[in-house]
């Protein structure tokens, strides 16, 4: 099968496609014939050697984490899917694999694809949807009339960040720069600031949730804008962010939470279910061959995407 893969950690540049050895998938696991994938912050900065402790030192490594395809095979355990499902999902861990031809992952780590959506617009949705989903409702227990603040809401998980919040039923402020104001407008923010001029922390102002999605912030900063249970997540796994999720989890009131995404197919199911209701959609920034992953991935490193940039792998 083809691949994406590299032989060191560093620069997107190490990224080349090869022909490499088909998966073959463990009782439990389900082989899928990926047809879109997406990339993510985290692959590049496991492609960095950021998590080596995590990620190994055993090359060659693949790349991805998000995927949707048609299912190959099954594993003599597998239960919910058979050959030919259509499905999408995001594998755990720290050993990606998924922009490549073939890929395998855990039954409980896909679920039916949304039939209204391509597959490069399935790709797009889980790691970011699951990261906003699990970072609102389970952190943040954002609910109805909750007032979010969201930090960074132009990016891949912002775009899911903003539709997610307003599926919860909360009232949504955004930073982005002003350029993107519209755009986040458009997904369904009610107050959109420039983050030149406003970082939506300033006196005055209270939030039961501020989800700091670039983790420029921090939750000193943000502590005095919470309300009284107010909840500080971000996506970072700093020192600091780390060091603040762990002194103030157990407070019973203004938490920091440190949001590590789990794939599971429920939540999945969530994510599907707001499709269908309309209350969710794909955010793609740019479609690019799998030859070109490696620029694809140099884009996501500017910070400047809007929404997600997708892995088309030809059958």
């Amino acid at each position: 099968m083809r691949a994406i893969v590299y032989d060191r950690y560093g620069a997107p540049e190490n990224l080349e496609l090869r022909l490499m050895p088909a998966p073959v998938p463990n009782a439990n696991e389900v082989l899928v014939r990926v047809r879109a994938a997406s990339l993510n912050p985290k692959d590049s900065l496991i492609r960095k050697g950021k998590f080596k402790a995590a990620s190994g030192g055993t090359f060659p490594k693949l790349l991805g984490y998000d995927l949707a395809g048609v299912v190959e095979a099954v594993g003599a355990n597998v239960t919910h899917f058979k050959v030919g499902d259509n499905v999408f999902g995001m594998k755990n861990g720290f050993t990606g694999s998924t922009v490549a031809e073939l890929a395998v992952a855990n039954e409980d780590e896909l679920a039916t694809k949304p039939a209204s959506l391509s597959f490069e617009e399935a790709a797009a949705l889980p790691l970011t949807s699951l990261t906003a989903l699990q970072a609102l409702r389970d952190l943040g227990k954002v609910t109805t009339g909750s007032r979010v603040l969201i930090h960074g809401a132009s990016g891949g998980v912002g775009v899911m960040a903003v539709q997610i919040a307003k599926a919860l039923g909360a009232t949504v402020t955004t930073t982005s720069s002003e350029k993107n104001l519209d755009f986040v407008r458009g997904l369904g923010a009610d107050e959109t600031l420039d983050y030149t001029k406003s970082t939506g922390l300033e006196r005055g102002r209270e939030w039961a949730c501020v989800f700091d999605v670039f983790g420029n912030q921090r939750f000193s900063k943000a502590s005095p804008a919470l309300a009284k249970h107010g909840v500080y997540v971000t996506t970072v796994p700093s020192p600091r962010n780390v060091f603040d999720d762990l002194r103030t989890r157990w407070l019973p009131f203004k938490k920091a939470r440190l949001v590590v995404v789990k794939s599971n197919r429920a939540d999945l199911e969530v994510l599907s279910k707001l499709v269908a209701a309309g209350s969710l959609r794909a955010v793609i920034d740019r479609v690019v061959p799998l030859a070109e992953t490696a620029a694809g991935q140099g884009h996501i490193e500017t910070k400047r995407a809007r929404g997600k940039v997708v892995i088309s792998i030809s059958v």
